[in-house]
């Protein structure tokens, strides 16, 4: 899929209405994820806090959920942003997630005016599903 074909300015809007219905009581940061799917589909998600913090979901956590509630697919490209509209680049853990169901071709927004990255610009050399067989003992 061409980055032409992608509309960002969705994506983000879909990502802000998401941070509307995140759980953030302790941080009080909400954050929103949408992502474009290879079936054309946008799944999306919000952070969940949780009083022991290492519970916490992210927002991209949140939206792998509805990405296999929708019956699934690869994603093309996603947003992801604070409560206040401002994209937000995805964390380390989250990156991870992310290139399980995207890949290194995964496009992640960096803002109006911005060319999105490529999800190995931000996470190279990762580690897949591909290194599984590659690795294994057995």
């Amino acid at each position: 899929m061409d980055t032409l074909e992608i509309n960002w300015v969705e994506l983000r809007e879909r990502a802000r209405q998401s941070a509307t219905k995140s759980y953030a009581p302790y941080s009080r940061v909400t954050v929103g994820a949408a992502a474009l799917t290879s079936h054309g589909t946008v799944v999306e998600g919000c952070n969940i806090e949780n009083a022991s913090y290492g519970l916490t979901l992210c927002a991209e956590c949140s939206l792998l959920g509805d990405l296999a509630r929708c019956g699934g697919g690869e994603l093309v490209a996603v947003a992801v942003v604070a409560g206040d509209g401002a994209p937000l680049a995805p964390c380390g853990r989250c990156r991870q997630l992310l290139f399980e169901h995207g890949g290194a071709k995964l496009l992640i927004d960096s803002g109006e005016g911005a060319e999105p990255k490529r999800l190995d610009q931000l996470l190279p050399d990762a580690f897949g599903p591909d290194d599984l067989d590659t690795r294994s003992n057995a």
